[in-house]
């Protein structure tokens, strides 16, 4: 079995922080007093990270059980009213409680929102008219908020986490997110940054040349700016590079430049081999783990000091098989 780069070769990092709704973690603070346990989260993805759950409802004050609310479209704004009751307005402590909270994640990773929820959902939130009529969907109130004050961070549905490419993605970003947030802490200079933006060469490659050209180009000189300015500029690229999701045409061309490292030390056959497992993947007849594998095989047998800090080898830890699926 080939060895975890992120456990072998490279210094450990700190396991993310992921806020996400509480329901999601077992804990019954639905309305009705049921929870929405998901087993991934929990026990796959809650073995490589620490978690923090937020319930709004409860954060407010509902309590549980509690009436139903949803989300309400009128005279062009949208509020969060009682199912039963539409006098129960409670749409400005929701806003309340998500101003609270976006200083508190300041140290997370990641956030992962219960799907369709009035409060906590990211994406086609059912959204009625004042006659209960079903209208265009919304986001939720909590959400939104997060989504507009916190750009810097990932965030996902559990829903959406049922899709591999989505999954991956986010798992992906949030494992990045957190090698940011320890080099920052080191309050790094120059070289650091220069060090921490070639770890991520094809990484970025993967997702976008252009962005990571342009980040380059922004390290290129530190002579008229103060660091801070700096690190605040790479950090928007470097998020917006890795909200963009990798295609496989972008695998593709990141695992040739890998293969070029290879090629004064591998026989004919096994360059051979090597350009077929990722022209099968090109084609999509296996998944990127294919190609991955016989790569990490022959950089252990032939090392590369350079490529062995690549972070595109094992962006987030292997055991989570995300590579398998996509």
């Amino acid at each position: 079995m080939v060895p975890d780069r992120n456990d072998s070769q490279k210094q450990p990092l700190k396991r993310p922080l992921v806020a996400l709704s509480s329901c999601l973690l077992g804990e019954p603070v639905r309305y009705d007093g049921t929870d929405r346990r998901n087993d991934w989260l929990v026990d796959r993805l809650g073995a490589h990270v620490e978690y923090r759950g937020y319930c709004p409802e409860v954060g407010i004050g509902l309590g549980v059980p509690r009436p139903t609310i949803r989300l309400v479209q009128d005279d062009g704004a949208t509020r969060v009213l009682g199912a039963a009751d539409v006098r129960r307005d409670v749409s400005a402590p929701l806003r309340e409680f998500a101003m609270d909270l976006v200083p508190q994640l300041a140290d997370a990773s990641g956030y992962v929102f219960k799907s369709r929820s009035p409060s906590c959902g990211l994406y086609a939130v059912p959204r009625f008219d004042p006659l209960g009529n079903e209208v265009e969907p919304g986001v939720g109130a909590v959400a939104a908020v997060i989504a507009e004050r916190r750009p810097d961070l990932p965030l996902e549905e559990e829903t959406g986490l049922q899709d591999p490419l989505r999954r991956e993605h986010f798992v992906e970003q949030v494992f990045a997110r957190q090698r940011w947030l320890t080099l920052v802490q080191q309050n790094p200079g120059p070289g650091e940054l220069i060090a921490f933006h070639a770890h991520h060469k094809y990484q970025l490659m993967a997702h976008s040349i252009a962005a990571y050209t342009d980040l380059g180009r922004l390290l290129s000189d530190f002579s008229n700016t103060d660091m801070r300015s700096i690190l605040a500029s790479y950090e928007r690229g470097f998020t917006c590079a890795l909200a963009k999701k990798a295609t496989r045409a972008g695998h593709v061309n990141v695992l040739q430049h890998l293969s070029g490292y290879l090629k004064r030390v591998l026989t004919a056959a096994e360059k051979t081999r090597l350009a077929g497992a990722i022209e099968h993947y090109r084609q999509s007849q296996t998944s990127l783990q294919g190609p991955m594998q016989l790569l990490l095989q022959h950089f252990d047998l032939h090392p590369d000091d350079y490529i062995a800090a690549q972070t595109y080898l094992d962006p987030y830890p292997r055991a989570l098989g995300l590579r398998n699926t996509i």
